[in-house]
């Protein structure tokens, strides 16, 4: 078996799910973004799965980000995705390195990521976590607290809001999942009647992303199913 075939196979896989729930959603002409989340596993991993034709690759730690982007720095149109809580002294660099942050859930960060993004990039492409069942052990701004936060962010010239990322509480069967899911997509579509003009919401993974994308998901954030187990650190 080639190296190559370590990662082909798994992520052949994850690709046909999704496709398979994207029909049974009956979400023709959509698509919905694969984010390979590798972390603990190493670059030459993230190197197969982008020769098989990956390009979004989502880091929840940014030292072991920024180590894996100086090894692959040859890959040119590699998109990274910052899905992991965000500390104030880790924005420059968030701010340098990264095209889209998906973990925006307090004002003082996304004035931070505003500041320093440079001059010389887009702007950054940035969704909103909530907190979508209130979970004292996860990130993420509450469903009330959320039309602040757009307000402030949709203002930042340097971040351009595209719309919200959860990670709902584990849930037994599709039809549970589905309802967090449901609640996310109805905080979107109240963001577009407020005149936002958001279009993203990043939620689902690898035990749930049939129920993400059957509520709306357009970007599902896949790590274990495709790059199996996370390493021992």
């Amino acid at each position: 078996m080639s190296m190559i075939n370590t990662i082909a196979d798994p992520l052949a896989k994850v690709t046909a799910r999704i496709q398979q729930a994207v029909a049974a959603a009956r979400r023709n002409g959509e698509t919905v973004r694969l984010i390979a989340v590798s972390k603990t596993h190493p670059a030459n991993l993230l190197a197969q799965a982008y020769a098989c034709g990956q390009r979004d690759f989502g880091e929840n730690y940014l030292q072991e980000a920024l180590e894996k982007q100086a090894e692959l720095t040859d890959l040119a149109d590699i998109v990274w995705h910052f899905i992991g809580p965000i500390q104030s002294n880790k924005t420059r660099a968030i701010a340098k390195n990264f095209a889209w942050i998906h973990s925006i859930d307090r004002e003082k960060i996304a004035q931070r990521l505003n500041e320093q993004r440079p001059d010389d990039l887009p702007p950054l492409q940035v969704c909103l976590q909530v907190n979508i069942d209130d979970e004292n052990t996860k990130s993420g701004v509450s469903l009330a607290e959320l039309p602040a936060l757009a307000k402030v962010v949709s203002q930042l010239p340097r971040l351009q809001l595209r719309g919200l990322m959860a990670v709902p509480a584990a849930k037994d069967n599709i039809q549970q999942q589905r309802a967090g899911f449901a609640k996310l997509h109805g905080a979107l579509v109240q963001l577009q009647q407020l005149g936002y003009t958001v279009d993203t919401l990043s939620m689902g993974m690898s035990g749930d992303l049939e129920a993400a994308i059957a509520e709306g998901a357009t970007m599902v954030r896949v790590g274990t199913d495709i790059f199996g187990a996370r390493a021992s650190a």
